[in-house]
């Protein structure tokens, strides 16, 4: 039997935490609109699955992955955020997903940054890229926020075309900063 640990990461105002079986539902049915179409949707049921333990296998192959979100204030599953390096990606790169319902609080922001700072002091992953479709404002007005800067402004991701934003160096002399 092969055993990881996921790491559990605590902000302001989220749980960065292991997928569970729980959260599928809630995956489901935002892979089932036309809103998850920048994150490889739409997918059904079967695809759904796959994308829930193919995220756990991540976990386990590379020792770090994408966490699921929990909102402390309402223990509600908004969203996923974390590092992903699959066959098809040029190097890791940080992503971020919510749910509709999670958007316009802050939410993304808090994710992304606890979990590209813990990538870097935790997991060698310092100075990372994000491919972000070029019609996905919010996640362009959320790189920037990050201080992430265009780098390529067309890339091929799996047949598609996306823009390349980096990362800046986390200075891994000093305190990690609050959300």
């Amino acid at each position: 039997m092969t055993t990881f640990t996921i790491p559990t990461v605590e902000t302001e105002r989220l749980i960065l935490r292991a997928p569970h079986l729980d959260d599928l539902p809630a995956m489901s049915e935002f892979f089932a609109t036309e809103r998850s179409h920048m994150v490889g949707g739409p997918k059904d049921a079967l695809e759904s699955w796959s994308s829930l333990s193919n995220r756990l296998g991540h976990w386990a192959l590379r020792g770090y992955g994408l966490w699921h979100l929990t909102e402390k204030a309402s223990s509600a599953f908004v969203g996923w955020a974390g590092m992903i390096y699959v066959p098809g990606w040029a190097e890791p790169e940080l992503g971020w997903t919510l749910m509709a319902e999670a958007e316009g609080k802050g939410l993304g922001f808090e994710a992304a940054a606890a979990a590209r700072d813990y990538a870097a002091r935790h997991q060698g992953l310092n100075g990372v890229i994000s491919y972000i479709a070029h019609a996905n404002d919010r996640s362009r007005a959320l790189a920037e926020r990050l201080g992430a800067t265009l780098e390529i402004e067309r890339a091929e991701l799996l047949g598609k075309h996306a823009q390349v934003w980096r990362h800046p160096q986390i200075d891994l002399t000093t305190e990690r900063t609050g959300q």
